[in-house]
């Protein structure tokens, strides 16, 4: 393959965090699929702790979201990434253990996955915040189009491989498999060389909640970033009202395998990587900010076909609205990051990435209790429909916003002038 001069893809250490990020992602989606529908086949959840296990594998963010901004911008990023991925691979591999054992329960699986959100935010916010440093901002573009396919590509692999292995293996020995692939990419990561320079020392650190504020007013105050968070959230929060209700819609209404449920997860992660692999030229054609504000336009109206889920050929309807839901959300993955970290100095990247993810990872959380609340009360369709309209107006944010008339990426911010700071002291 021939890579341009300036590629990241020269860069060693971008490659490396590029193999750990696709063990730890294809990790995250064996579990996705593999943990709820041992909870359902198992231990007989119901539609209400369905919806709470999703829930608390997303409450981390709600938890500790935005004081992980902070803790990210003061520690060293590579030791982070490698204790994020260590500590999820314990965790996974209680459960088969805990199995094994005969003693495996709700609880277990309720603490398991909130632990493990914890490892997850400082993981993504950690990242996402060391990727300007590592390739530079004029290359992010084309790595975070990297970064996004990546991800598509464990959806598309891990949770299809996740259903199957549930199918052929067992749920437990298919949350196995997951742990191991965390510890290998935890393995990977000590290749990568101390590359996130602190901004400060520990001399002039403020008070942590001063720095959270800091992060908040950058992204609720700056006119790009608001409607950028506002439509994520929306999205999310969409997405998990059905995602959270479709391993029982899967099994106990419609009586279709562990393999269709993967392969439907899937589906959505090839929607991902076409939205990522078209990101780039549309930019190119149409302008960045007009492709982020038009895509809604192209795509959205398809996500009610969500709802119409069933068995036969409806199956492959509800999969083409979801696979055109996720296109949309593979552009925005692209070119919405690269535009927050483009309208973000260095020292702020950790606390605007963990106020993006307490947003929009919060709205995750808030869309399982919620889908699993109504389903208890009424059905489990129900929840379905809503999730798919909220997909299909979550555009319009962007769309109003002045988002719509960029063309080019802006130049990267100047960092505001800190006068004198007080002694170190931590909230």
């Amino acid at each position: 393959m021939n890579e341009a001069p300036d590629s990241p893809w020269r860069m060693g250490t971008f490659r490396t965090l590029f193999a750990a990020s696709a063990l730890s992602h294809l990790g995250s989606n064996i579990g996705y699929v593999a943990i709820p529908l041992l909870a359902v086949t198992t231990l007989d959840a119901g539609p209400g702790q369905a919806g709470a296990l999703a829930a608390l594998s997303t409450t981390a963010f709600l938890l500790i979201g935005l004081p992980a901004g902070a803790w990210v911008d003061r520690l060293p990023g590579r030791r982070l990434l490698v204790a994020a991925d260590a500590a999820r691979a314990v965790l996974l591999a209680s459960i088969p253990f805990a199995w094994w054992l005969g003693v495996l329960s709700l609880p277990q699986l309720y603490a398991v996955v909130l632990l493990t959100g914890c490892a997850t935010v400082f993981f993504d916010v950690g990242s996402q915040s060391v990727l300007p440093e590592l390739v530079g901002r004029e290359q992010l573009v084309p790595a975070n189009a990297a970064i996004v396919s990546l991800m598509a590509g464990a959806n598309i692999a891990g949770r299809g491989a996740g259903g199957f292995m549930v199918q052929l293996l067992t749920a437990p020995l298919a949350i196995l498999g997951g742990a191991l692939a965390y510890l290998a990419s935890a393995c990977g990561l000590t290749g990568i060389a101390r590359h996130h320079a602190r901004t400060e020392p520990s001399a002039v650190r403020r008070r942590l909640r001063t720095e959270i504020m800091e992060g908040l007013r950058h992204v609720l105050g700056t006119r790009e970033l608001r409607p950028l968070a506002l439509t994520a959230t929306l999205t999310n929060l969409g997405a998990q009202m059905v995602n959270a209700m479709l391993p029982v819609l899967f099994t106990r209404e419609l009586h279709l395998p562990a393999g269709a449920l993967g392969l439907y997860w899937a589906a959505g992660g090839l929607g991902i990587l076409l939205g990522a692999r078209l990101a780039r030229p549309l930019a190119a054609r149409v302008g960045h900010g007009r492709t982020l504000a038009l895509a809604g336009l192209w795509f959205a109206p398809a996500a009610p076909a969500i709802a119409l889920v069933d068995g036969g050929p409806w199956l492959w309807v509800a999969g083409t609205g979801w696979l055109a839901a996720m296109t949309k959300t593979g552009i925005d993955n692209v070119l919405g990051v690269t535009l927050r970290q483009h309208l973000t100095p260095n020292p702020l990247l950790g606390r605007m990435n963990a106020t993006f993810r307490f947003l929009l990872t919060g709205a995750l959380a808030i869309g399982s209790a919620l889908g699993g609340l109504i389903g208890e009360v009424s059905n489990v369709r129900i929840v379905v429909w809503a999730g798919a309209v909220c997909l299909a107006g979550a555009f319009l944010p962007v769309f109003y916003s002045p988002i719509r008339a960029l063309r080019e990426l802006p130049a990267a911010p100047v960092p505001p002038h800190r006068a004198s700071a007080p002694s170190a002291t931590e909230a």
